[in-house]
């Protein structure tokens, strides 16, 4: 063989196909790892956009409703409307010790209200004290309803945020003024920003919430009430329950147990359940198509380091005919093709962030549509992984390359 200019020249030419063969099989680890990154990012952002329909709404609640009957019972016949009553709810509290809070509620779904000039449509809540503890709000202003307003059938109420901003576009703190609903007027103690889209009787933003024993006079409900709300203490799943509520409610107001229709129950942990679970599918999916992309990736880089080995052949057969060792020739080839990964890799974790940040500026920060610091190191410790595994069989190839056949092949 002779080292003349012709044979350097060959060599410079192969590194420089090498080269666009390069930037090909990295925009396939590019491609793979914004793939992956914005999908996981997107998907938190999609997870907690829906976790904020459910802000503040306990997760093992059960909404029991009154319905007529499917089922003849006792000499009484099919189709029979029942109601609950005030009674019901210590009779749950007795007969289920299971339970942790049961509340009633009376609900008018179509009203107005009225401050001044200015009125809103709103639904109406008539509730106990501790049904902030079904579902939770958050005061802006004020407090939220409480024992004593309940026990003295005080006149007051908590308005949703949509209503505060319709009924006083001004802004400020609406405590103390009184608003007309249902031809009565009730004096604002406290105003709910409460967000969440998951709520009894309508959205919270357009509710408006006062005791239930001052809803029963506005409504004429006597000792009837609408809805029981209940939830279970910790560590019990209420959906064991149902077939006991079934058999208290039933015994006291004359409908048969099984009797489905009779009595509808809304079990919202069942709800949470289908939500995690559509999530963790969705997660599974995710890694999934990613870390394939970024497999098929990793099996092109490792193609171009073998490619690029051969074309190679008489440069590390120089290499190695001048003095350079096996294992220098193996770090060299490990060394391309962790750094052909990861260099792809990093353009592909900042252009997902970019993509990332512009998605959730469309969505106007509604949900944090981002990856974290955690995830891009893991990310990058994966490309890693992968450029040293997709340079292995390159590598020990070219370890094994013989001066002496080398300088033959030439």
């Amino acid at each position: 063989m002779r080292l003349d200019t012709d044979t350097f020249r060959e060599i410079a030419d192969s590194l420089v196909r090498n080269k666009r063969r390069s930037l090909l099989t990295g925009f396939g680890v590019f491609w793979g790892l914004f793939m992956l990154l914005f999908l996981i990012g997107g998907g938190a952002g999609l997870k907690e956009m829906l976790s904020k329909n459910f802000a503040g709404f306990a997760n093992n609640t059960v909404i029991l409703i009154s319905s007529n009957t499917s089922k003849p019972y006792k000499g009484l016949q099919e189709g029979r409307y029942w109601n609950f009553e005030y009674k019901d709810v210590e009779r749950l509290r007795q007969m289920v010790p299971e339970l942790d809070v049961v509340a009633p509620m009376i609900s008018a779904w179509s009203g107005n209200v009225a401050y001044g000039s200015h009125s809103s449509s709103a639904s109406v809540k008539g509730i106990t004290a501790d049904y902030d503890r079904v579902e939770t709000s958050q005061i802006k202003y004020g407090r939220f309803i409480n024992e004593m307003d309940v026990e003295q059938e005080r006149k007051v109420c908590v308005i949703g945020k949509d209503i505060y901003n319709e009924l006083f576009p001004d802004g400020g703190d609406p405590c103390g003024n009184y608003v007309e609903v249902g031809g009565i007027h009730l004096r604002v103690i406290g105003v709910d920003f409460s967000s969440g889209n998951m709520s009894i009787n309508g959205r919270a933003s357009r509710t408006v919430t006062m005791p239930i024993t001052v809803a029963a006079k506005i409504y004429h409900r006597g000792n009837t009430v609408d809805i029981i709300c209940i939830t279970g203490k910790s560590g019990v799943k209420m959906t064991s329950l149902e077939g006991r509520l079934r058999s208290v409610m039933g015994r006291q107001h004359s409908f048969d147990p099984t009797d489905e229709q009779a009595m509808v129950i809304l079990n919202t942990q069942q709800i949470f359940s289908i939500v995690d679970n559509l999530f963790r599918g969705l997660n599974f999916l995710i890694w999934l198509v990613g870390l394939g992309t970024l497999l098929a990736g990793a099996i092109g880089v490792s193609n171009i380091m073998m490619v690029t080995v051969k074309e190679r052949t008489v440069e590390i057969g120089i290499r190695r005919a001048i003095g350079a060792l096996p294992g220098e020739i193996l770090s060299q080839i490990l060394m391309e093709s962790i750094s052909l990964t990861l260099l792809a890799g990093s353009f592909g974790i900042v252009f997902s962030v970019l993509i990332l940040s512009g998605v959730e500026a469309l969505t106007k920060h509604e949900a944090v549509f981002q990856i974290g610091f955690s995830t891009a190191i893991l990310a990058a410790l994966l490309l890693s992984v992968l450029g040293a595994l997709a340079g292995l069989a390159p590598a020990l190839r070219a370890m094994n390359v013989r001066p002496v056949e080398a300088m033959h092949d030439e």
